[in-house]
């Protein structure tokens, strides 16, 4: 794996950060000509992408602090050291502090502060809730896959060992894939097994990507065909939640409740609230553009 492209001075330019940058700048091309051909302005796709890029940041680190709550403190401890290299000019400080508070970041807590975002926007723009939201389910599937590929290549988010063919170890990963980081998470590794040998693992990265851009070209060709406001991003909250849901299963994430992730829970209440839609829809889009209106 990649995790680091190059170094310029003391900042490193990681292969994960590489990729975030360039799912929101193939989002934003993409996004530009769905709104022009559906007769919209594309400032408004460029403000709608640095809104949820904004917002998707803090709200991927605000979940991963939750998550993680043991290390958050050191975690925001890299936001003080990027202040204070700024203050003192310290670029080395800077770089260290980028690092520090860069890692970590969690999709579904980015979904949630992106959509935040965004609806502040939209709202303000007096535009419809649904029908922005149909226009852009698609490409938030499409960062998403393109974001996992970032996730592949750092080594991160990966599952649980296996024995198939296609099973990946992460040697360099962040963390590597040894059995010792694998037992941490809760998995149960066989006794005859060294901590420290480095395990072939579920290449998860790639399941969810794969997945993704199929949600995307599904998504991509509903958006061409009759439906009714917010049919498209329903469509998204659900495959997109139940893909998670089922990818999870061989994930290595800290288990609560009848064994369950946390993204398990979130992803159960997107697909519920697709469903709830999708059969009360009538009555929900009244209540929504009153909630909007107001």
């Amino acid at each position: 794996m990649y995790p680091e492209l190059f170094s310029i001075g003391p900042i490193t330019i990681s292969s994960f950060g590489v990729m975030i940058v360039i799912a929101f700048l193939s989002v934003n091309f993409l996004l530009r000509k769905e709104f022009l051909n559906h007769g919209y302005k594309t400032e408004y796709a460029d403000d709608m992408i640095f809104r949820a890029a904004v917002g998707g940041i803090l709200g991927a680190k605000i979940y991963f602090l939750i998550e993680n709550y043991d290390i958050a403190i050191e975690n925001i401890g890299g936001l003080w050291k990027i202040f204070y290299g700024i203050l003192t000019l310290n670029s080395s400080l800077i770089a260290s502090g980028i690092q520090l508070f860069g890692s970590g970041l969690v999709f579904l807590g980015g979904l949630i502060g992106g959509l935040l975002f965004v609806t502040y926007y939209i709202k303000k723009k007096s535009l419809s809730w649904l029908i922005m939201a149909d226009l852009i389910a698609p490409f938030i599937a499409l960062g998403h896959g393109i974001g996992r590929i970032g996730c592949l290549l750092v080594g991160d988010d990966y599952g649980i060992p296996t024995s198939l063919p296609w099973g990946i170890s992460f040697p360099n990963g962040s963390p590597p894939s040894t059995a010792y980081n694998i037992s941490q998470t809760g998995y149960i590794i066989p006794q005859d097994v060294s901590f420290t040998q480095v395990l072939t693992v579920h290449p998860t990265q790639i399941y969810e990507m794969i997945l993704y851009f199929l949600i995307f070209c599904f998504l991509k060709f509903l958006l061409k065909k009759n439906h009714f406001n917010g049919e498209i991003f329903m469509n998204y909250l659900f495959l997109a939640g139940f893909a998670r849901f089922m990818v999870e299963f061989i994930r290595l994430n800290p288990r609560y409740y009848f064994d369950f992730s946390g993204a398990q829970y979130i992803s159960l209440r997107m697909m519920i609230i697709a469903i709830i839609y999708h059969y009360f829809s009538p009555y929900l889009i009244n209540i929504i553009k009153h909630c909007i209106s107001n």
